[in-house]
């Protein structure tokens, strides 16, 4: 029996694409950017939360979310808010589940739709459209062949992905789901997370990009483009809206990197600049390297912003006014 084969070609525009995006994500990833700032990768994070349910109609503002995966009281729908919840319990599990297993797929689809709905991590067994709005786009396969359609792409998924490009295979991945709508609800949320999860596979880069707010922004242009793939019949139309998207995504990214480091205190940087990588002093240690006579100074102006960016640690982080603390350079 034939493997199946997702209708697709690689041309010479996803090919450019591909390349230039890799120049990027090595970009990027020399930064060691959000290895060492996790204030932002926890706006990213949310970044990419919110613009994932706004895109299903949800409500909550980015101020909102943010409140509530903080732990705040949060006034609107209560499953709009359990929305927000689920999406952001799951994305925080990227890097932890196997993104070329179906059961992991079905147990990321309980925890992304909890208390929503009844059938959560289960295929639905009902009839379904997609809808652009009020505009059905397509119907979806029959609950009968669902199973079959996501165990063949996980075949091939598993098979190919050695051989394709991540960017490729990765976006053909999120039409292909989209199109079988394996679910009752939460396909689009789940189609989003997968194809980050994909992502942060090659490059775990991708766990802090918040490639669902450009979806977000161009969302009339997401629905054209899957429509578009529909029409063709093979998800083209789709790898190259996802590979622009992605691409900006980056560019975006590179510019947050260039503007942190622009606007990084003086102070912050001499700091950095006395400090041996996983080197540990002590704050007297620091106060001689730098020339500098009160400890006031040194924490107010050199330490905390440091520590708040996460560019040093402490040594004895659970007592951090301890008379022997050290400081640490990551």
């Amino acid at each position: 029996m034939e493997t199946y084969q997702p209708p697709f070609n690689v041309n010479n525009q996803m090919l450019m694409m591909a390349a230039e995006i890799s120049e990027k994500t090595g970009q990027i990833s020399s930064f060691h950017m959000f290895a060492s700032k996790p204030y932002l990768r926890h706006i990213n994070r949310i970044r990419s939360v919110h613009a994932s349910v706004a895109i299903e109609a949800n409500s909550l503002s980015l101020n909102e979310v943010h409140s509530v995966i903080d732990g705040k009281t949060v006034s609107g729908p209560w499953n709009e808010i359990q929305e927000v919840k689920n999406a952001y319990n799951a994305y925080e599990l990227i890097g932890e589940f196997d993104p070329f297993s179906l059961e992991e797929l079905k147990k990321l689809h309980g925890i992304m739709t909890d208390s929503l709905i009844s059938s959560a991590g289960k295929f639905r067994n009902h009839d379904e459209g997609v809808f652009q709005g009020d505009v059905c786009i397509f119907i979806a396969p029959p609950p009968r062949l669902i199973p079959v359609h996501m165990r063949n792409l996980f075949i091939w998924l598993n098979n190919t992905h050695n051989s394709i490009h991540p960017l490729i295979y990765s976006s053909v991945y999120h039409y292909e789901f989209v199109f079988i709508h394996p679910f009752s609800d939460g396909n689009g949320r789940m189609a989003r997370l997968w194809q980050t999860a994909l992502l942060s596979k090659w490059n775990p880069v991708f766990q802090y990009l918040p490639l669902e707010s450009h979806i977000h922004k161009y969302q009339d242009d997401y629905y054209n483009a899957i429509s578009e793939s529909h029409i063709a019949g093979n998800s083209d139309p789709f790898i190259l809206f996802m590979l622009e998207k992605i691409n900006q995504t980056l560019d975006q990214a590179l510019q947050q990197i260039r503007k942190e480091s622009a606007f990084r205190s003086r102070y912050v940087q001499k700091l950095l600049d006395v400090m041996e990588y996983d080197v540990p002093y002590t704050g007297e240690q620091l106060l001689t390297f730098l020339g500098l006579k009160s400890k006031a100074n040194l924490r107010k102006n050199y330490l905390i912003p440091a520590l708040a960016e996460g560019l040093i640690v402490m040594g004895i982080p659970d007592k951090p006014t301890s008379r022997n603390q050290t400081y640490i350079k990551k």
